[in-house]
């Protein structure tokens, strides 16, 4: 019974530590674009789901949750660039993602110098695997 708990310890471990070394996450304010911006780099192998895949096959979209600031107004919602479609092995339909790096801006407008807090949730596959759903946090301040 020992060993089977240690075994259980071991993998979600490995797996924990394979899931937060997959993708590479840094958040910004980007003065030219009037946003935040949130690149990802994504190791070789690997890719990152889109924000608008068809979630009843399977994977967890991409998302942004942004934390309640009176001082912020998010303008849209957070783009990303064109996607890859292909078909995905491990859900056996077609979706969109990312290989590589992309990067997602979300518009802000602000009057005065303040912080922008949240989290992103991703979900990262290669072609025999997926790793769970994670959450990042950030913070980073915006200065006018």
């Amino acid at each position: 019974m020992r060993l089977i708990l240690v075994l259980i310890a071991v993998s979600f471990f490995t797996v924990n530590c394979i899931s937060q070394n997959q993708v590479k996450w840094t958040f910004s304010y980007d003065s030219d674009l009037n946003g935040f911006k949130a690149s990802a780099e994504i190791n070789e192998g690997w890719h990152l789901y889109s924000q608008h895949i068809d979630n009843e096959i399977g994977p967890v979209p991409t998302s942004f949750n942004f934390e309640e600031n009176s001082m912020i107004t998010l303008v849209g919602s957070t783009k990303e660039p064109e996607s890859l479609k292909e078909y995905d092995e491990n859900f056996e339909g077609e979706l969109n993602f990312f290989k590589d790096k992309v990067e997602f801006v979300q518009e802000l407008k602000f009057s005065k110098s303040t912080i922008l807090s949240g989290s992103v949730t991703f979900m990262v596959c290669n072609s025999t695997m997926c790793l769970p759903p994670k959450d990042i946090p950030f913070k980073i301040s915006l200065d006018k």
